[in-house]
């Protein structure tokens, strides 16, 4: 797991699969925070990297969020095969289970 505010030069290039999950920086926020798409442009090659994108179930304009979340990614080369609003921990293990992620690549 990396920290986008505090991991900033963290490079994402080794791993096959990324999981990238944003939480709305306010209740009317229709964005993503600028952190989280400055980690990503500086994370190395991830352009064709298969991805999955959330984001917790905290504002209004949910859905805006994570849209804004997958086009930041799709901006990056990243190939999104599901995303998802995630409603507590025990829906992000269920969907973290159905991933189909060859844990042997890693």
């Amino acid at each position: 797991m990396v920290n986008a505010r505090t991991e900033i030069g963290k490079t994402l290039t080794p791993y096959a699969y990324i999981a990238v999950g944003a939480v709305s920086p306010s209740s009317f926020a229709k964005t993503i925070p600028d952190a989280l798409g400055a980690f990503l442009r500086s994370a190395g090659h991830i352009s064709g990297k298969r991805c999955y994108a959330f984001v917790g179930n905290k504002g209004l304009r949910k859905g805006k969020v994570l849209s804004s979340l997958m086009k930041t990614m799709e901006s990056e080369g990243m190939y999104l095969k599901k995303s998802d609003v995630l409603t507590n921990a025990a829906e992000a293990e269920a969907v973290g289970s159905k991933l189909h992620i060859d844990k042997s690549v890693i």
